[in-house]
């Protein structure tokens, strides 16, 4: 069985400016900055997905708050 790896954000961020960093730093080959720019959307697509799925969990959170606060009012 193999073991699924865990997605941590702050790594993936880290991991996207040093790739950055790399690719503007000119000293790359063609092929190694296609290989990194590849690697780098990859990873700017998962931390996009985390941010989404952030932001619709504090919608919910938000809208169950104002759920409650209208029920206080009634009462």
């Amino acid at each position: 069985m193999t073991a699924k790896k865990t997605f941590n954000f702050e790594s993936a961020m880290i991991d996207l400016e040093k790739i950055v960093k790399r690719l503007e730093g000119e000293n790359e080959s063609l092929e190694k900055s296609l290989e990194l720019f590849e690697k780098g959307t990859k990873l700017a697509e998962q931390l996009r997905g985390k941010l989404d799925a952030a932001e619709q969990r504090i919608k919910v959170l938000q809208k169950d708050k104002e759920v409650e606060i209208n029920r206080e009012d009634i009462s």
